[in-house]
């Protein structure tokens, strides 16, 4: 038998693999979580909106206190993304990263803002069309099951926006050594 030496093997992909994707459950909870947060920070933005414009009523400045909002929440992802992990991520272990695992820029992190409102967009738009409101939260709801649903079919189970957007979240629990 004659056998060759063998050249030492090149590494792998698998050596420089990237981290596992949190699973769509836990995303999902992450996602809620987060909602109850920027419950405090919604709120905090809309008393200083009508502190400042000195609105009475809660509809007036309606349309200008939703861009205000949107602003707001927008410099809130943009600057946690930008570091990483919201308060939401930090605590269900999530990172946020780019197509190569490195931390995402203040740029891609307001990419993934506008793109993240996609799951909105329908739900939005029924608003606008009139439909009843209840209609529209049901609208809603469907529309974000549906767009967790999609994100199964992305090969690496990454929702929509994230891949538009060029980033991936990932699982960030401390590895055992």
């Amino acid at each position: 038998m004659n056998s060759a030496p063998t050249a030492p093997a090149s590494p792998s992909a698998s050596t420089f693999s990237q981290p596992p994707i949190p699973g769509l459950w836990r995303r999902m909870a992450c996602w809620l979580y987060e909602g109850m947060l920027l419950f405090g920070v919604v709120f905090l933005a809309g008393y200083l909106f009508s502190t400042l414009s000195q609105t009475r009523h809660a509809l007036d400045n309606r349309a200008l206190q939703q861009a205000f909002l949107f602003v707001v929440l927008g410099i809130y992802f943009t600057w946690f993304w930008a570091k990483g992990q919201t308060l939401a991520m930090k605590t269900w272990h999530i990172r946020v990263v780019d197509r190569q695992g490195a931390q995402i820029s203040q740029w891609r992190a307001l990419l993934r803002y506008v793109l993240s409102w996609l799951w909105f967009l329908p739900p939005l738009a029924a608003y606008t069309l009139g439909l009843p409101a209840l209609e529209v939260l049901v609208l809603l709801f469907g529309w974000i099951a549906v767009w967790a649903v999609l994100s199964r079919f992305h090969p690496q189970g990454q929702f929509w926006h994230d891949a538009l957007a060029g980033t991936r979240l990932v699982d960030a629990r401390p590895r055992a050594a």
